[in-house]
C-alpha cells in the first residue's frame, strides 16, 4: 500500500509537469499548425531565468517574472522569426525551430555555463508534506501539482469564458472570419506562441529546482513532450493531459519493477541458459526498459489510432 500511494503520487506530479510542457505545444500546434522543436528550449529559459530572480529577489517572485519573460522571448521569435518563414512552408517552420533549439542551448552555455547552477527549493516548500507509513510526500511535489491543476483551469477558463479566448478558438478554424470582423489575426497567433512559450517557461520554473538546471535539461525532456502529444492527439488539450498523466504513472511505476521475461520463463519452468538465443534480451528488466516504454506507447498508437487518443488531427 505505501509502495502504490507514494509512487502514484510521484507519478501524477511527475505527469502534471510534463502536461504543463506540452500544453503550449499543444497550444501552439492547434491554432497555428507549428510543431515547435525549440519548445522545451522555453523550458530551460524558464528555469535559468527563475534561477537569476531567485537569486537576486527570491523565488516567488521568479515564478510570476520568469513566465513572462519567456513568453516575451517567444512573441519576439514568432513575430520576427516564424511569421517570416511561414510563407515557405512547414518544413521551413521545422527547420527554423529545430535550428533555434541550437541557438538558446548554445547562449545559456555562453551565459551561464556548463556547469549545473545551484537552482534549489524555496525553504518554506522543503522538507515532507505527509508521512505514509515510512515514505514521506515532499511539500515540493504537491506545490508542483497545485500550479499544474491551477494552469489547467486557468487555461480552460481563458479558452471559453474570455473574449481572447473566444477569437484565438474562432481564428483556429476561421481566421479569414476572424480578420473580416476586425481583429488582428497575425497578432493573435504572436500572442497564442507567447502564451504556449509562458506554459513552458512556467514548467521550467517549478521543474527546473525539483530536477536538475543544466543546459542539456531541454535535450532531456525535448523528446517526451512529442511523445506525450502524438500519444494524446495532436492539438487536443484533454488528450495532453490524459497521456501525461499516463505517461508519467507508467513510467514511475516501471522503475521500481525488478520483474524480467526470464523470470516469467522461470515460473513455468523454462529456464534462460547462456545457449538461450537472444538471452540478454530476456533478461532485462521492466525497469531498465522503463526510459523507452513512452516510445514504445507512441509506436503503438501510431499503428493503432494515428490521431492519438483524444486528437482531431492526423499527426
Amino acid at each position: 500500500m505505501e509502495f502504490f500511494v507514494i509512487s502514484l503520487l510521484n507519478g501524477i506530479s511527475y505527469g502534471l509537469l510534463l502536461f504543463m510542457l506540452s500544453s503550449g505545444l499543444t497550444l501552439i500546434f492547434s491554432m497555428m499548425g507549428v510543431l515547435n522543436f525549440a519548445h522545451a528550449s522555453f523550458y530551460m529559459l524558464g528555469a535559468y531565468f527563475a534561477y537569476t530572480i531567485a537569486t537576486k529577489i527570491g523565488f516567488w517572485p521568479a515564478l510570476i517574472v520568469a513566465p513572462l519573460l519567456v513568453a516575451g522571448a517567444g512573441a519576439i521569435v514568432e513575430r520576427f522569426g516564424l511569421r517570416t518563414v511561414h510563407k515557405f512552408g512547414h518544413v521551413a517552420e521545422l527547420l527554423f525551430t529545430f535550428g533555434l533549439a541550437y541557438l538558446i542551448e548554445e547562449g545559456v552555455k555562453l551565459v551561464w555555463g556548463l556547469a549545473a547552477v545551484p537552482y534549489r527549493i524555496p525553504a518554506e516548500l522543503d522538507g515532507p508534506l505527509f508521512t505514509v507509513f515510512t515514505s514521506s510526500f515532499p511539500k515540493y511535489r504537491a506545490f508542483m501539482m497545485l500550479v499544474s491543476l491551477g494552469m489547467l483551469v486557468a487555461i480552460y477558463l481563458v479558452l471559453t469564458r474570455t473574449r481572447i479566448g473566444l477569437v484565438i478558438q474562432a481564428a483556429l478554424t476561421h481566421p479569414e472570419m476572424v480578420e473580416a470582423l476586425g481583429h488582428n489575426v497575425p497578432r493573435v497567433f504572436m500572442l497564442v506562441f507567447g502564451g504556449g512559450a509562458a506554459l513552458a517557461g512556467l514548467a521550467g520554473v517549478i521543474g527546473g529546482n525539483a530536477f536538475v538546471t543544466e543546459p542539456s535539461m531541454a535535450a532531456a525532456v525535448g523528446s517526451i513532450v512529442f511523445v506525450v502529444a502524438v500519444v494524446g492527439g495532436m492539438g487536443s488539450l484533454v488528450g495532453a493531459f490524459i497521456a501525461s498523466i499516463l505517461i508519467g504513472v507508467l513510467q514511475t511505476f516501471a522503475v521500481t519493477i525488478d520483474a524480467s521475461l526470464a523470470g516469467l520463463f522461470a515460473s513455468f519452468g523454462m529456464a534462460v541458459t547462456d545457449d538461450t538465443p537472444f538471452r540478454s534480451l530476456w533478461k532485462l528488466t521492466v525497469a531498465q526498459v522503463a526510459p523507452v516504454l513512452p516510445y514504445l506507447l507512441m509506436v503503438v498508437m501510431l499503428i493503432f489510432r494515428p490521431r492519438g487518443l483524444m486528437g482531431t488531427r492526423e499527426s
